[in-house]
């Protein structure tokens, strides 16, 4: 009869992904994960190698949350789009801190995390595609202007994601009143 374990893959990544958004992934180590989990370090072995594992699967877990969410708005109305997607960003703003740090993963450790950090940038590729395609949709409607290239729109559109929430709105409200502001401008009409 095998030893239980003290904690579950997800109780793990939960965890994991915490302590990397919290100090960083270049100070994340197993023995913090292990000082922040039930039980015997030894146990996280059970289910991951080495730190670039963790960080990787706590990498695809995030951009699989994110694609879905994104998967599920409705493109029909590419400024209400772009407004989805922004929430979206925004509730899951973790995620921006991540793609940061994948390419800092190791991957010639482990050929499971090199997998998961092949697929993150995949799915990466098709999270930009999304918003390229609905900022292509919205010019050629003349929702927003043509003559300032996708390419500056949607690196502004990210950079809210990074604009601290000083008001302390929910993250849904706080995404529209950024939107809003990206989108209206800051200027008398």
């Amino acid at each position: 009869m095998g030893r239980k374990r003290a904690f579950t893959e997800d109780e793990l990544l939960d965890t994991a992904e915490s302590l990397i958004v919290q100090h960083g992934y270049s100070s994340f180590h197993l023995k913090l994960l292990a000082s922040h989990l039930p039980g015997a370090r030894s146990t996280i072995y059970q289910y991951y190698a080495n730190k670039e594992e963790v960080a990787a699967a706590v990498m695809k877990r995030a951009m699989v949350r994110a694609l879905v969410k994104a998967g599920s708005v409705d493109e029909k109305d590419p400024i209400k789009a772009l407004q989805q997607l922004l929430r979206v960003y925004m509730e899951e703003a973790d995620l921006h801190y991540f793609l940061g740090d994948a390419r800092k993963v190791d991957v010639a450790q482990s050929k499971k995390a090199a997998q998961n950090v092949n697929e993150v940038l995949s799915m990466l590729k098709h999270l930009r595609g999304q918003l390229d395609r609905i900022f292509d949709a919205a010019q050629k409607q003349g929702t927003i202007r043509s003559d300032i290239p996708v390419f500056v729109l949607a690196s502004l559109f990210f950079q809210l994601i990074n604009t601290p929430n000083t008001l302390q709105l929910p993250p849904h409200e706080w995404a529209d009143y950024l939107f809003a502001l990206w989108y209206e401008g800051s200027g008398a009409h």
